[in-house]
């Protein structure tokens, strides 16, 4: 495991699971949200994040979670592993909903600085995860169809899940955490 994709709706548990996984295997993190938002919530332009993508894809190691998906193709080709989180809609509300209020008026650790959880954001956020919920799902379904064979494709559909998968790690020889 090199090159890992993770994929999820917001409040799937993406950035937790990738975390997880940099923490495990030494492998780099890479959090969309570092790419698609500079400080103080400003969003980069469509080119400059798919550049940004595209210079992350390239690099011979990374875990790479989120969107972004016109560059989910060429991060496809790259991955070695692609994991799908697959989680209910009221769970990722609700997560969304308690992360919020847990880093209220401060940047999680997936955001750059100056991006601090307001609750006047949630409205908004709440109304695109809505509109959202079965399209991307299914698009997200689509798209896991298309791994190349060679791509071991993993899908987290609740928390035993992710608890067996991240413990079959410490089960694989190229598991060993490389330094820095």
């Amino acid at each position: 495991m090199q090159r890992v994709m993770i994929i999820g709706q917001p409040g799937s548990g993406k950035s937790a699971l990738a975390r997880k996984l940099g923490q495990r295997t030494g492998l780099p993190v890479v959090h969309i949200d570092t790419i698609h938002w500079q400080p103080g919530w400003v969003e980069r332009s469509r080119d400059e994040k798919t550049r940004l993508c595209h210079e992350v894809e390239a690099r011979e190691r990374w875990i790479f979670e989120g969107g972004h998906s016109t560059t989910w193709q060429n991060r496809l080709a790259r991955a070695d592993t692609l994991i799908w989180i697959d989680r209910s809609a009221p769970l990722r509300f609700w997560r969304v909903f308690f992360r919020t209020m847990l880093s209220h008026g401060r940047s999680r650790p997936d955001l750059p600085d100056d991006c601090p959880e307001l609750l006047a954001n949630l409205p908004e956020f709440f109304r695109f995860m809505w509109r959202t919920k079965n399209s991307s799902r299914e698009a997200m379904r689509r798209f896991v169809a298309t791994a190349p064979s060679g791509c071991r494709v993993v899908c987290l559909r609740c928390n035993r899940d992710t608890e067996v998968f991240l413990a079959s790690l410490g089960a694989l020889p190229d598991q060993v955490v490389r330094g820095h």
